[in-house]
């Protein structure tokens, strides 16, 4: 299936204003300038500013817009972060869009430096999934990176992830281990990432030559522990499920390389941002 490439601004954009904004074009008058900053209020990790810039930009691109905060940049309440000026009716109409997108990777960005400060160490790396919003996903993924997170794959194209479903689709081990050679030979950059529940699947992957990453899902501290011994120095071990901001540490306390966590897109609580605006006199 070919792949479509949709704009989340534009679509945003479109659902919001739709054939126009009744309030701001019946209330506030056509040549009305202002002023504007979009305020922060709670301590948070930034993201999303460039795209929320690129809303005004989309809707009027006159008006002057100031990023005074960078994204991955740590924020108070009370502090500004996008400064604008231009005409009032433009900044009104783009105002709840890119608040939306502000508060929501914010959101990511900031639950995502929570669980890299909780893991308490350098050692392991803080994936995402691909348990994002649809049509959101690149942005999302930038908001974890701007809380110093890394990316997983982005999507079914740029790795390969043999999970639990696809082995029991498969007709048998061997014909597994033979499938990993034949596409290593075809896509050698390729990474190959499997997903094991138990020591023993663990056991028999590192019998399999190819294979880049295991993945431990579901797997206690003391089975990572003993995971990563058999295969030290062979493969990556990645730790999966279950993680939270309470037992993170012990988990990255095992020597895995890399602890992915779905809450980081799909769990984020908004943070609260405003726009005040201050009209300008002739």
């Amino acid at each position: 299936m070919k792949r479509i490439s949709v704009d989340p601004i534009d679509v945003a954009l479109s659902e919001d204003i739709g054939e126009g904004d009744l309030t701001t074009d019946f209330f506030v008058a056509k040549n009305q300038q202002a002023t504007a900053r979009i305020v922060a209020h709670e301590r948070a990790t930034l993201a999303g500013t460039e795209t929320a810039a690129e809303v005004f930009r989309r809707v009027d691109s006159a008006v002057a817009i100031t990023v005074v905060k960078n994204d991955g940049s740590e924020i108070d309440a009370g502090d500004s972060v996008i400064e604008l000026r231009g005409q009032a009716r433009s900044i009104l109409r783009a105002e709840r869009v890119a608040l939306n997108f502000l508060q929501r990777l914010s959101g990511i960005a900031t639950l995502t430096r929570k669980f890299v400060n909780a893991a308490g160490t350098d050692h392991v790396k803080i994936l995402d999934t691909r348990k994002t919003t649809p049509g959101l996903r690149a942005l999302e993924k930038a908001a974890v990176v701007a809380g110093g997170g890394a990316n997983h794959r982005f999507g079914l194209f740029d790795m390969v992830l043999l999970k639990d479903n696809h082995l029991i689709v498969s007709a048998g081990f061997a014909a597994v281990a033979k499938a990993v050679q034949k596409f290593r030979e075809a896509r050698p950059n390729v990474r190959i990432e499997v997903e094991a529940d138990a020591l023993e699947q663990v056991r028999a992957f590192l019998q399999v030559n190819g294979i880049d990453v295991i993945l431990l899902d579901n797997m206690k501290p003391a089975q990572i522990r003993e995971a990563i011994a058999l295969g030290k120095d062979k493969v990556k071990f990645e730790a999966s499920g279950g993680v939270t901001l309470k037992n993170i540490r012990q988990i990255a306390a095992t020597g895995v390389d890399y602890i992915s966590i779905g809450a980081l897109t799909h769990s984020p609580r908004a943070i609260d941002f405003s726009l005040e605006l201050t009209p300008l006199t002739a």
